[in-house]
């Protein structure tokens, strides 16, 4: 018999409280969503080991319809039973002491999980998931993961032996506070559980996902002060077997996952969810599902920065496309944000060394969909023309709405008129014969009349355009979310052809001598023939492709993923040198006097050697690089994350001037005449002094300002993430 019961005397004391009671046995609380069991090592909601457990003991009966093993059962010769810690729907959870060392006080966690089914051969099968499934978990090694000791099955039930943690769940947490959790807790949290996720998602065969992240199921440990995820969700093989059984918790669950879909930006979700739980005290659970959109984070907390509602409002996004694209994605933009509150905090969660030193790819945290947004009465893909002069770009609520507009400080300029699409425009737009064209999320490719707005045309695409459109010999090229480069026609819009690579293409097309060149998340960068989309040749890097290509003596200049600038011959593709940033280059060069000037995300403004590819100077900002440079007169203009916009001399390296904005800027700066205009995610569009970096006009939008100028016979051209194309005075 492998299950017996000894006598231990009861440890004595005054009981478990009120509060353990609620906490470990009620039934409710963190079980009351869709059906996966407590926590696996939500075993220790407090550090109490007193073993005081009568009252748990006493109503081990009625809790959830189950009947708990008391204590000092023994199981498979080795685990005595000491404590209930918690009691769900679908399993109970237990510490035990390990009676194979006899001298140490060794705890473990026990999951006794039940299968409910009275089918047998559905029980074999459920049982035969089950051990494919944990002898899984049980090869996973990460400091954030509850181990795995060993599993068994018993009279029908089915245990699993884990790590026992010393320490509460983040909901107890929350709970004994009493009110929100301050920012900067909840920021080095999330570094590490994106660090574990990337672990999962980078599982092979098969990525792993977690599928159940919530509070309740993120402990932090005392004694090592991590983060460790607790339930991977192996009680979802006794569920119903019915197809596209929702595995989850209403309220943090993606949408997809309703529909029976686990895949790795689901856990994304989740975890923006959780952030919002944690930082306002507003439980998801309470609340409809999907409508966090009604309630960002900062009308809740006012406290909590804007970056950070940024990039939770973006993990947020119903449509799973357009949240961060990975966790490592989403753990880049959170070390920025800490880096900026505390940066020997944000190198400690990286590696020890400042942040700026990963090898992998980011974005920068963008704003939340617009198409979650209430929807302003305006016609939808429609353009407004402005009524007539006037300094102020606020007309009225034809235009845009005052009571939603930012602060202006000074003067703005005069709005020429604006065209609305349908989603968020981070795409930069191009003029060419007299027509501008700009890509949206809306997954179209529009043209429009440059001096008057007037719709022309669109092409439509199979998903959202972040690439940047370039024109040559009436043909426009633009690259999309869907993995495609397309070539249309810019008469009518009509494809000529298009050319599919392995994953989504967020460089821009840049052409040169009849030859169009790009970089795709497929880690290649293809060049291919403009007139009929054959591929030339492709060369291949180590990590995704987002720069562009820039030219000169005979060779293309373009930045990767993987830390490096390369420099490539034109016409072969030949590898002629390449130069280690030391973190990811999203930055497209600007190539003059010799020189290759660019940003990376080591927090450095570079100006390399074309020759010897030596580092002839850097510039160090206190924030990645997106944004890439404008040169002129000896000057070189870029956009940092930190919030500047930096003019630094072009021969030394040595700053000139900066302008703080209200936010990142990512957009890529522009120079016409005296002036320099970019955008920000604080929504503005801004036009500065080139001579001393003095503020000429800022002009509002409704969204982050990601999109790039271009400027045209004296007009600003520049798309916003409120779904706008605006034309606006020089």
């Amino acid at each position: 018999m492998l299950i017996k019961k000894i006598g231990i005397p009861d440890a004595g004391g005054n009981g478990t409280s009120r509060r353990e009671e609620e906490q470990s046995g009620n039934g409710n609380g963190n079980d009351t969503a869709v059906g996966v069991g407590l926590g696996a090592a939500a075993v220790n909601r407090t550090s109490d080991h007193s073993g005081q457990t009568s009252q748990l003991d006493a109503m081990r009966n009625t809790i959830s319809g189950v009947t708990t093993l008391t204590r000092g059962t023994v199981l498979m010769d080795r685990y005595e039973i000491e404590q209930v810690r918690g009691v769900g729907g679908m399993s109970t959870v237990y510490r035990a002491r390990d009676l194979r060392f006899a001298n140490v006080l060794r705890y473990t966690a026990i999951k006794e999980m039940f299968d409910t089914t009275t089918d047998p051969s559905v029980g074999r099968v459920r049982l035969a998931n089950f051990e494919r499934e944990a002898s899984i978990l049980a090869t996973l090694n990460h400091t954030s993961i509850t181990k795995i000791y060993d599993y068994f099955s018993l009279e029908g039930k089915v245990y699993l032996v884990l790590e026992y943690i010393d320490g509460k769940d983040l909901e107890s947490m929350l709970d004994d506070r009493a009110g929100p959790m301050p920012e900067d807790e909840v920021l080095r949290w999330s570094i590490q559980i994106c660090d574990v996720l990337n672990y999962l998602h980078g599982h092979k065969p098969q990525p792993i996902v977690f599928r159940d992240m919530k509070p309740s199921n993120i402990m932090f440990d005392n004694s090592s002060s991590r983060i460790m995820l607790v339930d991977f969700g192996i009680a979802k093989v006794f569920q119903s077997d019915k197809k596209g059984t929702m595995i989850g918790t209403e309220g943090y669950s993606p949408p997809e996952q309703y529909r029976g879909i686990a895949e790795p930006r689901g856990d994304i979700y989740a975890l923006g969810a959780t952030m919002h739980h944690l930082l306002t005290n507003s439980d998801p659970r309470t609340e409809t599902p999907f409508t966090f959109h009604e309630r960002p984070p900062r009308r809740l907390n006012a406290r909590i920065s804007p970056a950070t509602e940024t990039l939770i409002m973006r993990a947020l996004e119903y449509d799973a496309t357009r949240r961060w694209a990975n966790a490592e994605e989403m753990r880049q933009a959170l070390l920025a944000i800490l880096a900026t509150h505390s940066p020997n905090e944000a190198a400690a969660l990286n590696g020890g060394v400042a942040v700026g030193s990963s090898t992998a790819a980011s974005q920068p945290p963008q704003s939340p969909s617009q198409s979650q947004q209430p929807t302003q009465p305006q016609e939808t893909s429609g353009v407004s023309l402005k009524p007539g002069p006037s300094r102020m770009a606020i007309p009225g609520t034809a235009f845009m709405d005052p009571s939603n507009a930012p602060h202006l400080i000074g003067d703005s300029t005069d709005m020429l008129w604006d065209f609305a699409s349908e989603d968020e425009i981070r795409s930069s737009p191009i003029v060419y014969k007299g027509v501008v064209y700009i890509g949206s999320y809306d997954s179209n490719l529009y043209a429009l009349n440059a001096k008057s707005g007037e719709f022309l045309w669109k092409a439509a695409t199979e998903n959202g355009i972040s690439s940047s459109p370039c024109a040559s010999e009436n043909m426009v090229f633009v690259g999309s979310e869907d993995h495609i480069l397309y070539a249309f026609d810019t008469i009518r819009g009509r494809k000529v052809w298009e050319f599919r690579t392995n994953a989504p293409i967020r460089s821009s097309p840049k052409i040169n001598n009849g030859l169009i060149y790009f970089g795709s998340d497929d880690q290649f960068i293809y060049c291919l023939d403009a007139k009929t989309g054959r591929q030339v040749w492709k060369y291949r890097c180590w990590m995704s492709v987002r720069s562009s290509a820039s030219f000169s003596r005979g060779n293309i200049y373009i930045g990767a993923n993987d830390n490096h600038l390369y420099a490539l011959d034109a016409t072969t593709g030949a590898l002629r040198w390449k130069f280690n940033a030391g973190m990811s280059i999203i930055s497209t060069p600007a190539i003059t006097d010799g020189l290759a000037i660019f940003g990376a995300m080591d927090n450095n403004i570079y100006a390399v050697d074309l020759e010897s590819s030596y580092a002839a100077w850097k510039f160090r900002t206190d924030g990645f690089i997106f944004s890439s440079p404008a040169v002129q007169a000896g000057r070189v203009y870029v956009g940092g994350v930190d919030g500047f916009l930096y003019c630094v001399d072009m021969k030394s390296g040595r700053l000139v001037w900066k302008y703080k904005t209200g936010g990142q800027v990512t957009s890529s700066p522009r120079v016409h005449d005296n002036a320099v205009y970019f955008g920000a995610s604080d929504k503005m569009v801004y036009s500065l002094a080139t001579r001393d970096g003095a503020l000429r006009w800022q002009f509002p939008t409704l969204g982050p300002v990601p999109s790039s100028p271009t400027i045209e016979d004296g007009i600003v051209y520049i798309g916003s993430t409120d779904n706008k194309l605006y034309a606006l005075a020089i």
